[in-house]
């Protein structure tokens, strides 16, 4: 069994990005890494290179501005990482940018893939979700977060990225998954607050034209973390590989996950969630076998 990982990336060093981490937490699982380097305005490059390994692999890519629409140039930079991996490989691993997986889940993920590597009805694996929020000590708790997505496809040209990069479809049809029984670590909503709104300014700009970024230019910018709905503080531990990261970080968000802004009806399906682990009206793009 060979294993491809494979990502892609710009502005890394610009909008804070932990993908030396992200690609370093799944290295040890992978015979190659593909990193697909957009045309960045800063040393994005430079800093994969600094990753030293021989296992990583750069192709470098220039965005396509044109393709706004639902963040369609996202996907458009994944399948272009994804059409280098090796034709020898089983597997390919996507992990995004912001997205870090645990030490401890490695062993997990590579018994996963060994057991359905064999078993072409099995066209991915899927992993569970914890959102961090604000800081490294919370993470996110009601419905608005996704709780699985798919990050392990097999090495199939038919299967493409959808969308906004969110998951894959095969001929246009949700994939066929396992549980892999791993969770990711997603950072996205985790860097100073004044980083955290020049990173969405600029992730507007790739969904929306430019009538629509002066309709809502208020709203972009005044971005506030105070504003989430609710919150857990975070008891477990982080991946290795973010602990340098985490020990460096120069701002505080103080929240009390006691206190919850949920309208009645969001109430009311939190709680049944809660208490039957079955999310009412969970969106899935993939079809869990």
């Amino acid at each position: 069994m060979k294993v491809s990982g494979f990502t892609f990336i710009r502005n890394a060093i610009k909008y804070d990005y932990p993908v030396v981490e992200s690609i370093c937490s799944i290295l040890p699982l992978c015979d190659e890494f593909i990193v697909a380097a957009g045309n960045s305005d800063d040393e994005t490059r430079k800093l994969i290179e600094s990753i030293g390994s021989s296992k990583v692999r750069i192709i470098d890519t220039a965005w396509d501005e044109s393709l706004r629409e639902g963040g369609a140039v996202l996907a458009d930079e994944t399948n272009k990482a994804m059409d280098a991996i090796s034709p020898e490989s089983t597997w390919a691993f996507y992990i995004q940018a912001d997205e870090v997986v645990h030490e401890d889940s490695l062993d997990i993920l590579n018994a996963a893939m060994e057991q359905w590597k064999d078993n072409p009805e099995v066209e991915g694996l899927l992993l569970k979700y914890r959102h961090f929020y604000g800081s490294y000590d919370y993470i996110g708790d009601s419905r608005r977060w996704y709780r699985n997505e798919v990050r392990i496809i097999r090495n199939d040209r038919q299967i493409r990225s959808y969308k906004d990069a969110q998951g894959f479809r095969k001929n246009g049809k949700t994939l066929r998954v396992k549980s892999s029984g791993a969770t990711i670590h997603h950072y996205g909503w985790v860097k100073p607050p004044e980083s955290q709104k020049s990173k969405l300014k600029y992730f507007h700009t790739l969904w929306h034209d430019e009538a629509w970024l002066r309709r809502h230019k208020s709203s972009i910018e005044g971005f506030d973390y105070s504003g989430i709905d609710s919150l857990a503080r975070f008891t477990g531990t982080h991946p290795e590989v973010m602990k340098k990261r985490i020990a460096g970080k120069n701002w505080e968000f103080d929240f009390n996950p006691e206190k919850k802004k949920l309208s009645p009806k969001v109430f009311l399906l939190d709680f049944i969630e809660k208490k039957t682990g079955y999310r009412i009206g969970e969106y899935k793009n993939y079809k869990l076998i």
